[in-house]
Order: C-alpha cells, then structure tokens, then sequence
C-alpha cells in the first residue's frame, strides 16, 4: 500500500477491499483542523492497561486524568502538572468539557460503557479497551450512540492495527481455502484467579475510592482480589477469559467472513459459580448462510485441558505449529488457514497468495491510527461501526453460559427467544447514581 495515498483513494479502496469493514470518515465537532495540531485528551482509569495507553497518546496533550486510585492518579500526574485530576469521571464531564477533544477510557469492563456514551454525548472522539462495553446491550447502544456522535473511535484490539490480520483476511476472501465452514478459536487465558466463590470481605486501602470504583456495578464489599488486576474474573466487573480475548482473537473471523448476528449460542465450563466466571469454556455459535458463504459454526475455547488448546483432534493438520497462547484455525472446503499459514503445507508451495487489497496502517501503530482518524485522515480499523458488533457477538457467549441454555438469538431485537432468563445477562440494571 502506498503510505502516500490519498485520502479520497483510501475510502475508495476501503469501501471495496474490506466490504464493509471500513467506515466512512466521521468528522464532528471537536475534530482538529491540521494534522499537525495536537489533540487534548482526557484519560480515565489509568492502572494496568491505562498506562500503557496513556503512554501510546503521549504525543498528544494530555490535559486531563481520572482514576478513583490516588495511587495511580497521582503516578500519572507525574511530570504533566498542567494535567487536572479527577477520581470521578463524571466530574470532569461536567466541569471540564471544553478542556478536551478527545478521551481514552482504560478501566474496568463494568465502567466502559457509562464513560463512553458520556463522551460520545458530549461529541469527543473515543478510544476505549476491549471489550468495548461489559453487556450485549451496552454494546449496540455505544455503537449507534458513536454513528451519531460522528466522532473517531476506536476500541483496543491492537492487533486490528497490524499486517497479519490482513493477510488472513485477504486469503480467505480470495478463496485460498475455498468456502470456510467452520472456524476455531482459543486462548490460554484465564492468568488472573476464577471459579472462586465470593472472598470475605477485606479493609479498603486509603488510596482507593471504592464506591467510585464500584461505579454503576451492585454494591459489594472490598477484597483486594478485585483490585487492580483480578477483577476480569468476576462477572460484576470484567467479562473472564472470552470478553477479555475474543476482541483480539475473534475479530479475524468476523471481518473475513462479514460475520453479523449468530442464529444460536451455546456454552459450557467449569466450575459453574453465580459470582465468578470458570476455569474454562467452550462457546459455539452458529451464523446463519450469507451471499457468498454457507452457514458457519465458530468454537472458541479458554483455559487449558490437559494443558494443550481445547481443539478438536480431527482439526489439528499434522505438522501445523499450533500455538498454546492462542489462535485461530479456519476450516475451508479446500483446505485449512492456521493464523496465516495455509494447511496442508504442500499445497502451499504451489499457491499464489492474492494481491494486497485492504489498507494498511501505515505505521501499524493502533493509537496513531486512531489519533490520525481524530485529526479527520480517515477511520480508524477498530471504530465502533466494528468494534460494537463484535463485543456483542463476543459477549453473547457469556449471556448463554450464565443462563445454562442454548440461546436461538434474534440478533436485531436482542432477545433470546425461548429463553427470557436470558435478559438479565443482556441487559444488566446500573446501581443508582450511574447511567448509560
């Protein structure tokens, strides 16, 4: 891809090389007017990921900081003394919203969506951590909430950044392995404690504000095995194993196959705890055909039995380097695409891979390419149009492992039908105080 391409030829190639993927570009109201003038950003959550994030936009002018951790706060407050602080993001909303164009939202799942949609509300450009909200219904409300707002977004699956991903999406879409059927995805994770019972409650530290952290979830006391790393194990705050890694893992098959709603969802795991999501899980989806391509199933699989990925016998290709950590494995009619290795290997010697057709990130900087969306140079590859349905595709395993049942889904109204105990997973009550 030329790096010097211009940008009506970049929406161009866009709309017809990623069918859909791309958007187009969203300008609102506090979009810079040169690419050379910095944006103003506001940070919220700023512990594990957040300071990694906080570093990616370093660039630019942070000038403001939230994080109900004094600890954290007053860490990244270091050496930016023309930043202001806040523990609550609410505050700095409203007090502040002239002092920003743009926010980068770092905290716990539970918090994404609520920091989000005040965000996109007030017309500032969005980067938000995967996944991009904590509930299916959360999910479809900050993505047409950002098509409004007309805003850059982007959520932080870094990879989507990246050259591989682009190269498998190309090879499948040019038929390398003819009509894909099935695809498998997997994870070693969880890393952090699950299938835990509620701890006893512990004393709250000094430095935390914990009805701030707790935020819109219910009220429960403090033990320090939520914070600040092993919340994502607990179904209140994070989304375990599948929300924290599908966003990454998933997005392949969900843009090489323009995969939309899932017709049926499944899931099993160990153990089953009311609190805390398993050791492990097994989540199948079933994707209705589409022009192009027949109906798909999708399995994805975390944690580790007998300490190998959870796949299928039958679908490991003999001498295929199948990573432990994680991957994806395609299953064509003419074949298999492991990551973008093309199975079996000696039908990949007489192969010619397709032509580069999707853009690139010139950089594969996943920041910068969201800051250059800020600054009004095109879309960034994981804006919400995306990112939204995916984390509801995502999350829905969720929804049909909490339930214990099969979920027919009806993706256009968010209802499982059959299954109203469903509803409560799709669709969770905020704690007063808090608001979407």
């Amino acid at each position: 891809m030329n790096r010097t391409l211009r940008r009506r030829d970049f929406l161009r190639q866009a709309g017809a090389g990623a069918a859909g993927f791309w958007a187009v570009t969203r300008t609102g109201p506090s979009v810079s007017r040169s690419p050379n003038e910095k944006l103003n950003i506001a940070c919220i959550g700023l512990g594990g990921m957040g300071g990694g994030n906080l570093n990616g936009v370093s660039g630019e002018n942070v000038t403001a900081l939230c994080d109900p951790d004094s600890n954290f706060l007053d860490k990244a407050a270091a050496g930016r003394p023309a930043a202001k602080k806040f523990a609550d993001y609410r505050r700095m909303f409203e007090e502040i919203p002239r002092e920003f164009d743009a926010v980068v939202i770092s905290t716990p799942d539970h918090h994404h969506a609520p920091a989000a949609m005040a965000a996109l509300r007030l017309g500032k450009h969005c980067y938000c951590e995967k996944p991009l909200t904590h509930g299916v219904y959360e999910a479809r409300q900050v993505a047409e909430a950002a098509r409004k707002a007309k805003v850059a977004t982007q959520m932080g699956n870094r990879g989507t950044s990246g050259e591989e991903i682009r190269r498998v999406v190309e090879l499948v879409q040019a038929g390398a392995i003819g009509a894909v059927k099935e695809v498998h995805c997997w994870t070693n994770r969880p890393i952090w404690p699950q299938g835990l019972d509620r701890p006893p409650a512990r004393a709250v530290p000094k430095n935390l504000n914990w009805d701030l952290w707790l935020g819109p979830a219910p009220q429960r006391e403090y033990h320090d095995s939520l914070h600040p790393f092993s919340w994502r194990g607990w179904w209140d705050f994070g989304t375990g194993a599948l929300g924290d890694m599908a966003c990454h893992i998933m997005n392949t098959p969900y843009w090489a196959l323009k995969l939309g709603h899932p017709s049926s969802v499944e899931a099993e795991g160990e153990p089953r705890k009311p609190d805390c999501g398993p050791l492990w899980m097994t989540v199948r989806y079933e994707f209705p055909a589409q022009a192009g391509r027949p109906p798909l199933r999708l399995v994805w699989y975390d944690g580790k039995k007998n300490n190998v990925p959870n796949l299928p016998p039958e679908e490991l290709a003999e001498g295929a380097k199948i990573s432990p950590d994680g991957g994806t494995l395609f299953v064509g009619e003419k074949g298999k695409l492991l990551g973008a290795q093309l199975l079996p290997a000696d039908r990949s010697r007489d192969f010619k891979p397709p032509p580069a057709t999707l853009p690139r990130v010139p950089d594969g900087n996943h920041y910068n390419d969201w800051i250059r969306a800020c600054k009004g140079q095109g879309p960034a590859c994981s804006h919400f149009d995306f990112a939204g349905p995916l984390t509801e595709g995502v999350l829905l395993g969720i929804v049909a492992f909490r339930a214990g049942k099969k979920l027919p889904w009806d993706g256009p109204a968010m209802k499982a039908r059959g299954c109203p105990e469903a509803e409560r997973y799709v669709r969770r009550p905020y704690r007063k105080g808090w608001t979407l």
